[in-house]
Parts: structure tokens; sequence; C-alpha cells
């Protein structure tokens, strides 16, 4: 048996090689994949493109496929695909106790639900179904027993591992308890748990956010402007503090689909963050205040937010029931990542602004250099963007711009309260520094001694002005 699946899985690698060396690149480059897991069981449905599984010695008729006399084919390749999608239960694979296989249409659409698929594969093939090479599907069903119904369950992919990321497996988990994900695998992302618990989705979702803001060059150039003319940490933790709560917010909002849609919106939000950089490095030049620096930093996270969206957006699927944790720990790694850059980053700039002659011209020179990468960047994306065709609006377009429209109001209307806060303090503060006055200049014996030693060392110094101190004034 262990036998049997070495050699079906050899035969697999070799048709991934025979297909890359008989063309570049195939025709589909996509597998489609379906698991239903209930209490006792687990079904995987897989599709597979025949243009990556040349190797495999179906026989043929011509132009077409011999549907008839395939049985031995079909074999090999359930036992190849066996051993290229595997799933397990921990550290132990599962061993599928029955399968079937069938070759299958370009033109079917079976699998768009798990039960058409299963129905499909369990029926054999029409007598005069006629499949062109390369132009089909191989279909296959695997059943496994799961003797844990609490086990942690991952899948890993090594189908057209030689292709890399550009072959990929689309796969949709329907969950014992009713609940559905759905994502894409390659064989480089290693066993993807079917169904996280919480400290899984949690550990991957934090590095993924780690990742992510360490990657994303934009966001960084953005970060460091707002850096650049800090000089104090309660400045710096305050226009910090604004950033997170403003890119929190939308991030949150974009995954549970709150962003707006359509061709338009991606774009036009990689411009307006191109267009914050500019304004931040501008700001930095003309030696704006930055007590207000927070305030902007908030307004211009809501935007960055949405830019952290998209991979959030992509890698969702993989939180399986865990989209809280998930969101919660991706928003982490974005805030850890970026204070891994903040402490690596203002040394440097400290040590820098120190090295020039003038602090003020370092931070005008260094500003003008990020102004000017990050303008071509606006550009570019702004040309992108004048390319996509803006849609019409419509009433759910409408809400959703009417609701983001209250966001922004009411960060606006709490960052001036807040600012008005900050302004009171710090004048009841200033009135209730306290005053000179006599008592003050007797206890600072040195002070006093000096005023009336200048006095009686250089009467001349006194003519023509009124007398203040206490050893001026006549004796009573």
């Amino acid at each position: 048996m262990q036998l049997r699946r070495f050699f079906g899985a050899l035969v697999v690698l070799l048709a991934v090689a025979s297909a890359a060396g008989a063309h570049d690149f195939p025709t589909n480059t996509l597998a489609t994949g379906l698991v239903r897991i209930t209490p006792s069981r687990i079904d995987l449905l897989i599709r597979v493109p025949l243009d990556v599984l040349h190797a495999i010695p179906f026989p043929m008729k011509g132009e077409t496929y011999d549907l008839s006399a395939a049985e031995a084919a079909l074999r090999q390749a359930l036992i190849g695909i066996g051993e290229a999608v595997t799933i397990a239960d921990g550290d132990r694979r599962l061993i599928a106790d029955s399968s079937r296989a069938r070759l299958s249409l370009p033109s079917d659409r079976s699998f768009a639900t798990f039960d058409d698929a299963a129905t499909h594969i369990a029926a054999p093939p029409e007598p005069d179904t006629k499949i062109v090479y390369d132009q089909g599907y191989l279909d296959a069903r695997y059943s496994y027993p799961l003797r844990n119904p609490g086990a942690s369950l991952s899948i890993r992919t090594m189908l057209a591992s030689d292709l890399g990321d550009r072959f990929k497996l689309s796969l949709r988990v329907l969950r014992a308890d009713g609940g559905s994900s759905a994502f894409v695998l390659t064989s480089a992302a290693g066993a993807v748990p079917l169904d996280p618990s919480w400290h899984q989705a949690a550990a991957s979702f934090v590095w993924l956010g780690i990742k992510h803001i360490l990657s994303g060059q934009d966001h960084l150039l953005f970060l460091l402007c707002l850096l650049i003319p800090l000089r104090r940490l309660r400045n710096l933790v305050a226009v910090i503090t604004a950033f997170t709560l403003g890119h929190s917010i939308t991030l949150v909002g974009a995954a549970l689909n709150l962003a707006p849609t359509g061709p338009w919106f991606p774009p036009w939000v990689e411009t307006a963050i191109a267009a914050s950089i500019v304004y931040m490095a501008l700001e930095n030049i003309m030696d704006a205040d930055v007590r207000h620096r927070w305030m902007l930093a908030a307004g211009f996270g809501l935007v960055h937010g949405f830019g952290f969206s998209y991979v959030l957006r992509d890698e969702i699927a993989f939180a399986g029931s865990q989209l809280v944790a998930a969101l919660a720990a991706f928003n982490l790694g974005i805030e850890l990542g970026q204070l891994l850059f903040v402490a690596a980053v203002l040394p440097a700039l400290a040590f820098l602004l120190r090295s020039v002659p003038s602090r003020r011209m370092g931070i005008i020179v260094l500003s003008a250099i990020i102004a000017h990468t990050a303008w071509h960047w606006m550009m570019d994306r702004w040309d992108a963007l004048a390319k996509t065709p803006w849609p019409a609006p419509t009433s759910p377009d409408m809400m959703i711009l009417a609701r983001w429209a209250a966001v922004v109001l009411a960060i606006w209307g709490i960052a001036r309260v807040l600012a008005a806060w900050k302004g009171a303090r710090s004048r009841i503060d200033a009135g209730n520094a306290p005053a000179s006055s006599p008592e003050h200049l007797v206890a600072q014996p040195s002070t006093l001694g000096t005023h009336v030693r200048s006095r009686h060392e250089s009467p001349r110094a006194m003519t023509g002005t009124r007398g203040t101190d206490v050893s001026d004034r006549p004796a009573a």
C-alpha cells in the first residue's frame, strides 16, 4: 500500500514536470476544493485541471479521452492526488477509507455546491461524452473517518508545487457548526487549519500584521514624516496613538464589509495614501505647529486603515470562525510592527539630525527627499485611478458614504473637544503658577544680596529709576 502511494505521488510530480516541459505556463492554474466536516467524517471533493496531469496515462481516441478505458488511469490519479493534498488531525495524517474519480467536461459547473459536486462525481460519464485533450478536469472525492470530533484539522497541498504560487487551490470549508469559510492555498502555505482555534488564528494574524506594516513602504514613510519634527515624548505618544486609532476604525469597518466597493476604490486609497505622505513632508518643510499633529495623524490614519484592510480581506477566510480574534490580532500585529519601526528609527533619526550643522536644515532636506518620492507615487497612482471607470452612485453606496462621513465628523468633533480641553488645562496650569513676592525674595538671600550689593557699588546706575528693592525704602 505504501509503495503504491509512493509511485502515485511520483506520477503526479512527473506530471507537473512534463507539463512544465511541454509548455512554459499551464492554461488552467486553479484547482477547486470543497470540504465538509461532520462529527464522524470529513469529505474532500477536488477538481484538478488535466493541463497539469500530463504524465497520467489517460487513454486517447484521436483527440479525445477514451472514457470507457480510463479506469486504471483514474486509480493512479487518485493515489497521486491523495498524496499531494493531505488532511491531518494535529500531527497525524488522515487516511481516506474510500475514494472515487472521474473525468469532466470543462463546461461542467457542478462544483458550485458540495451536494451537486458529490452527485456529479458519483455518476458515471455519459457514453457519448467527448473531452478534448487538456480541456477538461479530473474530479475526485476522498472520505476520511474522524475519530475525534474536536480535532485540530489542517490541510496541505503540494499540487503542481513546481509552479509555486502560480498554481492555487481554491478551497471552501463547510464546518460542522453550519459555518463556512473560503480561502486560496498554494504549496508554499504549508499546513493550514481548516477551523483554527482562537490562539492559532491570533498567532498567525499577529505575524501577518507585523509582516505587512514592515513591508509597506508607503505606510513607513508616512510614519517617518510624523516622527521627523517631534522632540518630546508626549507629542510622540499622542501622534502614534492617534494614528493607531484612526487606522483601526477603518480596518475593522472594511473587514466587516462596510467599505465602499468597486474597482475605483483601491486605486483611490493608494493615491490618497501617497498624497498624505506628500502633505506631511511639506508640512515638515514649512515648519508647521506640531502640537496638533495628532489630529492629522488620526485623519490620515483613516485612509491608511483601508490600505491595511486589503491584506486582511484576502486572508480573513483563514481565520475560520475566529473573526474577532483575527481582527484584533492583525491590528495588534500592525501596532507591534509600528513600534518596532519607531524604536529602530528614532535613535537613527536623532543621530542624523545631530550630525548636521542645523537641525532645521536636516529636517528640510530629509522631508524634501520623502516628498519627492511620494510625489512620484502619487502621480503614478493618479494615472491608474484616472483610467478606472467610476460607477454611478447607488443607494447602498450612498449609505456607506453617509456612515463614513458620520464617523469622520465624530472623530473631528472628539479631536476638537480634546484640543479645547488640553488648551484649557494648559491655561489653568499657567494660572496656578506661583507669582513673585517679597517672601519669595527672602527665600533666595543670595539673589537679594546681589541686588543690594550692585546698588551700593554703582549708585549712578540708580539715577532716574524708582527704587523697588526693600533696601532703598526709608525706614519707618
